[in-house]
């Protein structure tokens, strides 16, 4: 119905007003063509910014998931090394000395248990199938001159962001997203030098920023002098055979840990170490949260965005914003943790968990034609356990009598993992696997790349470019 401009309010707010004088109507039209002028200019802006957009090649993007411990962080370090990581290769030899340091601790921690007569060493009886681990004045001694060891790991944690509740529940340090690793390390980088400093403001605060480079920098050589001092009482406590004894006790392999540096002591507890790119690949920070990753494909010539999520089970409500704008997701199963337990709910297997989130992420209907690609990550894990005598089916039942060798059992989780998508997804999917271990970077990379080109050509067919 037509309205009278009398009672349109809306024509009434941009009506002059009345009895204007010529001077304010001149005024009035100058600024109503001035934003006319920037309001065309706006728009102008915004078509030249989709035609760039449109002649762009795409900008990949791909989420790696899976629980935690499963290697996305690991596998990140493969492509981004180059760039960022290597640059930060000192830097991270904070993270890696505390690595050594938390493994070190956790020593001392079933020592002390042992020494005070817990579960790794029971009293004499009949009925134990045991004698008790032999400790002696020696295990007091180390217990005591690794003592140190306590305050560096606490000074080290809360430089590199220890959290709250949950990591200490899980008794592991973390940084969060809204810090992720760059951030934890630059508090470790040196501040720039007050030399360019003009204004007696500026100058003020320089000499503050010196003042506490200066205390850092102690801090770091007392932290140095202390992981050196320790080192061989620490190679000594890690090589007794009581220590190991009591760790086989407890059902505890710690060379399967993330971060194990206990066989490199000597090196990374020296005063100059320098980490390798095999430390750094190894090193073990873990993060809470999302964390994106920027890098360029050179052969592709493409930018691509990978996005690295928790894992734990509190973090994986934070997935489901990110599935409608991915190309593909990586999806991370550690086939070497059919035998062990989730750190937040020690009732649950690692590899049913997986299974789990395996099968829920086949079914979602919003992923129907998203791409993904399962990694059985770990493999080398798997074959360190299965020579040393691991039996899968008392762990795993349906494996049943199947031969207990490495090749039959990737294969019977492959399959699994195949079927679980062929029963669970909404329409047919091509399956999509590869057998990793992401330690070995060479192997790894050499995969990344054939999954890069594989995403990136079913990206192209989703703009209409190939």
């Amino acid at each position: 119905m037509f309205r009278h401009p009398e009672h349109d309010p809306l024509a009434a707010a941009i009506a002059p007003p009345p009895n204007e004088a010529p001077a304010a109507r001149a005024a009035r039209l100058r600024a109503e063509a001035d934003a006319r002028r920037v309001n065309d200019e706006i728009d102008e802006q915004l078509k030249a910014e989709r035609a760039a957009r449109r002649r762009q090649r795409p900008c990949v993007k791909v989420l790696l998931l899976g629980q935690s411990e499963s290697g996305k962080s690991t596998t990140l370090k493969t492509p981004i090394r180059p760039r960022h990581m290597a640059r930060r290769a000192l830097l991270l030899a904070a993270i890696i000395q505390l690595n050594l340091v938390r493994s070190a601790v956790t020593l001392l921690d079933l020592l002390a248990d042992a020494l005070a007569g817990g579960t790794s060493n029971p009293p004499p009886s009949p009925a134990s199938p045991f004698p008790p681990v032999p400790l002696t004045e020696k295990h007091r001694l180390l217990r005591l001159r690794l003592a140190p060891l306590r305050g560096v790991q606490a000074d080290l944690e809360r430089r590199l962001g220890a959290a709250a509740v949950e990591e200490v529940h899980l008794g592991e340090v973390a940084v969060r997203s809204r810090d992720g690793w760059r951030t934890a390390l630059e508090r470790f980088r040196p501040p720039r030098s007050s030399s360019s400093s003009s204004s007696s403001g500026a100058g003020a605060d320089a000499a503050g920023q010196d003042a506490r480079a200066d205390a850092r920098a102690r801090r770091d050589a007392e932290v140095g002098e202390v992981v050196a001092g320790c080192a061989e009482d620490m190679r000594a406590l890690w090589e007794d055979g009581a220590v190991r004894e009591v760790l086989r006790r407890r059902r505890i392999r710690m060379e399967e840990e993330p971060g194990f540096f206990l066989n490199d002591i000597e090196r990374i507890a020296a005063r100059e170490y320098e980490p390798s790119d095999n430390d750094v690949i190894r090193a073990r920070l873990r993060t809470l949260g999302v964390q994106e990753y920027s890098f360029w494909v050179e052969q592709a010539g493409h930018e691509w965005l990978m996005y690295d999520v928790g894992g734990t089970r509190s973090s994986r409500a934070h997935w489901y914003p990110y599935f409608d704008d991915m190309d593909a997701i990586i999806f991370l199963a550690p086939i070497s943790s059919f035998d062990e337990r989730l750190r937040e709910d020690r009732r649950v297997n690692r590899l049913e968990d997986t299974y789990m989130l395996w099968q829920t992420l086949c079914s979602l209907q919003m992923l129907a034609k998203t791409q993904i690609i399962l990694f059985l990550n770990k493999c080398d894990l798997l074959e360190q356990k299965l020579r040393a005598g691991v039996k899968v089916r008392t762990h795993v039942p349906s494996f049943g009598a199947r031969r207990n060798d490495v090749e039959t059992v990737k294969k019977y989780f492959q399959s699994h993992f195949k079927e679980i998508a062929k029963q669970h997804s909404p329409e047919p999917r091509r399956f999509y696997v590869h057998l990793t271990s992401v330690v070995d970077t060479r192997s790894t990379g050499a995969t990344l790349r054939t999954v890069e080109d594989g995403i990136l050509r079913a990206s192209l067919r989703r703009a209409d470019l190939l």
